[in-house]
Order: structure tokens, then C-alpha cells, then sequence
């Protein structure tokens, strides 16, 4: 569904993004993992149109994305949680999640119902200011947020980041359900291993700005894990 090919990118004279090379299968979780500073976030960031890319090729659904603005790459079915959430703080639940259909990719003025049985929680919040909601809470108001586009593909930047244990459970669950039961196909940045290999059916390894390995999750074994993941 995604095809990231050879993809350079820079900040200023600073090279971030060498030769990257990423493939996210359809209806598949792909984890992309490093340690911190590897290029991660900036890889998201390319892939969304919200940083630009030097050279290389960034396809979705054999689509060459590249000079397509961010909205436009929503449009297409694009769904992204970016680190740190990005809510609106002074909006309520309801109207933090009612801001997505702006990107005009679906019609209506109504929050689905779907979104509210994925997160019960935001049901009893959604008149509650978006800045009063926990970190946790935030984290799954960001996620309906992104699913209001009803997109094919769902982006998300270390959703489990300073989140509590039994959200962190729950996400894991919602990123499941959203892949059997809706066919969602889902790109995820996850430091903790055990959460990536409960959610995720493949990989992508980076090391200072380049992709070292990839494939499978059954792959992702101790020698790599020491070389590019232990701290």
C-alpha cells in the first residue's frame, strides 16, 4: 500500500533521511523502530508532506505523493497521530473530533458512532475541554480524530509515549480491532517491544538516518535487537 523508495531528506545542510527505504503490506501493522534521533519522526513527517523530501519516490496506492500538499495526502486516505497528540486544548472532545472533516475527505456535521464505541471514554468526555482530558485520554481523542477521515491508512507516532499501562492495553486492543475487523492498514513508530510484537505482522528498522533491516516481525530477533534497539 506504501511504498517508500530511496527517499533523501534534509534539515538546513544537515542530511536526516538516507536512501530510505520502507514497504507498509495492506491490511498489516508495520512497526518502524530505532533508538531516538534515527530519523523516525522525520520519515512520518515525508511520508505526510509536512517536511519536504530532497529525493526518492513515496507512493500510496502506486501514487507518487511527493508535491502533494498534507491536506491533499489526507484526502487520499491518509490518518496520522503525530507525537504528542496536537489536540486542541480549548476545544471540547466533540469538536476537537468534528475539526477532521475539514480535510473534505467524507461528508457530514456528526461524529460517528463507531468512533464513540472504539473509545467509550470519549463518550462520557465529549463536552469536556480536549487540555482537561488526561495524557491517555488525549492519546485516544488524537486516534478518533485521525479515523474521522475514515482513512485507509493510519500513521501513528509512539502512541504509547508516557501513556499508563492499561491504556497502553487498550490502544493495543484498538490498533488490533482497527486491522481484523475495519482492514485498516497501520504504520506505527513503538519503542517498547513486547506492545510491537503484540500489534505488529512487520518491520522497519532504522539507524542513524537509514533503514538497516526489515521484514516480517518474527525477524525482529535478539542480534538486531542488540545492535540497533538496546540502549
Amino acid at each position: 500500500m506504501l511504498e517508500v523508495n530511496g527517499v533523501n531528506q534534509f534539515y538546513g545542510e544537515s542530511h536526516t533521511l538516507w536512501d530510505v527505504d520502507l514497504s507498509v503490506t495492506s491490511g498489516a501493522c508495520t512497526v518502524l523502530m530505532g533508538r531516538n534521533g534515527v530519523g523516525k519522526t522525520t520519515l512520518l513527517k515525508s511520508i505526510m508532506g509536512l517536511l519536504p523530501v530532497q529525493s526518492g519516490s513515496i507512493k500510496f496506492d502506486g501514487e507518487e505523493l511527493l508535491g502533494k500538499p498534507a491536506e491533499q495526502r489526507a484526502r487520499l486516505g491518509i490518518g496520522y497521530v503525530p507525537q504528542g497528540r496536537d489536540i486542541f486544548p480549548q476545544l471540547t472532545v466533540e469538536e476537537n473530533l468534528l475539526t477532521a472533516l475539514a480535510s473534505g475527505r467524507v461528508k457530514g456535521r456528526q461524529v460517528p458512532a463507531h468512533i464513540y464505541e472504539l473509545f467509550p471514554v470519549l463518550t462520557q468526555m465529549r463536552q469536556r475541554r480536549g487540555g482537561d482530558l488526561s495524557g491517555g485520554q488525549q492519546q485516544q481523542l488524537a486516534i478518533g480524530r485521525a479515523l474521522m477521515i475514515n482513512p485507509r491508512l493510519l500513521i501513528l507516532d509512539e502512541p504509547c509515549e508516557g501513556i499508563q499501562p492499561n491504556i497502553v492495553q487498550q490502544i493495543g486492543d484498538i490498533i488490533v480491532c482497527l486491522r481484523k475487523e475495519y482492514g485498516l492498514t497501520v504504520l506505527l513508530v513503538e519503542q517498547k517491544l513486547p506492545f510491537a510484537r503484540r500489534v505488529g505482522q512487520g518491520f522497519g528498522l532504522m539507524d542513524k538516518g537509514r533503514t538497516v533491516a526489515a521484514g516480517p516481525i518474527a525477524e525482529l530477533d535478539d542480534k538486531l535487537i542488540a545492535e540497533h534497539l538496546a540502549v
